[in-house]
């Protein structure tokens, strides 16, 4: 457990968070169908890139990984998988375990994906493992239950078409796309129910970098035809826009003012909209082409917001809530349910530990001004929800994260960076 020192005066700060999670995940997994050397650089380090890379070496890529220059040699294998079974071990990453049982669908013989109890319990894949089979793919759940672990009894993948639900995960759609281009007969998925835009944008992002087209039909028929392979190549990630949000919320919560490095308002990363519903509140923004830097007011204003595409960012709103002057909710972000933990409960459980006025809906939260009163917060092995909570702790004393190492999901020096941010820097006038 760790209590969060309170900031007295503003923050004023220039901070460099980590790379992009899901540009770090979705270029180790093409680097290893590519054939031959790629190079990644700018690239993230924390557990869920561990898991992915620690689980293409099982497979027969060779990877060397230098986490001081934050880059990763990659030599790929033309989509082909050398070894005929493997036990993938995928913690709690999402993103890797959904990559992965695409992926072995590739080789021949039986590959088993597990991973951490939340895995087991909250995050569902029936839906994905439902669009394999559709395609020749002996994928099941090893206990009939919608979750790991699942085996793949895998003899290639010959492609063709299959419709998906892709409404609790658009990774599901992310994972066939991604291992598309090495299906015999190439692959069109049409997409059932609703999905969240922003991450297949940076799928087609990768995708189109390493050299294969993705044909786009309004989101909601995808055709990946055949005869593409991903060329290697060096490739530079960007920094992670969900990560960049906690330090961007740290200015609107204390009135100061913080610059996030090399991260653009041209990013494909939907996070990145997180500051403009921050502007909504009375943030100033100045979006530069070195990086981009937010403002907080005197006061917070409330907002009603749609935070579907960027719900990885409803947390953080969540945190600096009650601190506005008037109600702040928070809508359509059902899908956060079944992710790392059932998200909206999360905050509505630790919210009202601390005093604050909420309400809680099937698809979202209201949040009401509230006086803050110490607690120690819960975080469910959450990253975000450890981050968000953290920031709190910013402007009331007596805020305590139990279990703060899972930050190092995506983010390991997230509490250094953060209790920094005390230190004044004095950023040059913009």
């Amino acid at each position: 457990m760790i209590e969060i020192e309170p900031i007295q005066n503003p923050v004023d700060a220039i901070v460099t968070v980590p790379g992009s999670k899901s540009y770090t995940n979705r270029a180790l997994l093409i680097a290893s169908l590519a054939k031959g050397h790629s190079r990644l650089t700018g690239a993230l380090f924390s557990d869920d890139t561990r898991y992915m890379y620690e689980a293409l070496r099982q497979l027969g890529v060779a990877i060397a990984a230098n986490e001081e220059r934050c880059s990763f040699e990659v030599i790929g294998n033309g989509g082909k998988i050398s070894v005929n079974h493997a036990n993938l071990y995928v913690g709690n990453s999402g993103t890797t375990t959904r990559s992965l049982v695409s992926y072995v669908g590739l080789g021949k013989g039986e590959f088993i994906i597990d991973g951490d109890e939340p895995m087991r319990r909250s995050r569902p894949i029936s839906d994905l493992l439902d669009s394999l089979r559709q395609i020749g793919v002996d994928a099941r759940s090893q206990y009939d239950n919608d979750y790991l672990p699942v085996v793949v009894c895998a003899n290639g993948l010959q492609g063709g078409r299959a419709r998906l639900n892709a409404s609790k995960s658009s990774q599901f759609l992310t994972s066939l796309m991604l291992v598309a281009p090495y299906a015999t007969n190439g692959l069109e998925i049409e997409i059932v129910d609703k999905l969240k835009k922003p991450y297949i944008d940076i799928t087609m992002s990768v995708m189109n970098a390493f050299g294969v087209q993705v044909i786009n039909k309004n989101y909601r028929h995808f055709h990946i035809p055949a005869g593409q392979k991903y060329e290697p190549r060096e490739y530079a990630i960007e920094p992670d826009a969900s990560s960049a949000s906690y330090f961007f919320a740290a200015a609107a919560l204390t009135g100061g003012r913080v610059r996030v490095k090399d991260l653009t308002s041209d990013s494909t990363q939907g996070d990145i909209r997180f500051v403009d519903v921050l502007e909504r509140m009375g943030c100033h923004v100045n979006r530069h082409s070195s990086g981009i830097e937010v403002m907080g007011p005197a006061q917070l204003k409330g907002i009603n917001v749609d935070m579907n595409a960027i719900s990885d960012t409803a947390l953080t709103l969540a945190a600096i809530a009650p601190f506005a002057e008037d109600r702040v909710a928070i809508r359509n972000i059902e899908q956060t349910r079944w992710q790392e933990t059932d998200r909206i409960h999360a905050m509505v459980t630790e919210l009202r530990k601390l005093g604050v006025d909420v309400v809680e809906h099937q698809d979202g939260v209201e949040i009401y001004p509230s006086k803050i009163k110490p607690a120690k917060i819960d975080t469910y092995d959450d990253h975000r929800v450890a981050m968000s909570f953290s920031l709190i702790g910013l402007k009331v004393p007596g805020i305590r994260i139990k279990n703060p190492e899972c930050v190092s999901k995506t983010f390991p020096s997230f509490l250094d960076v953060l209790a920094n941010l005390g230190e004044p820097i004095n950023l040059p006038n913009s």
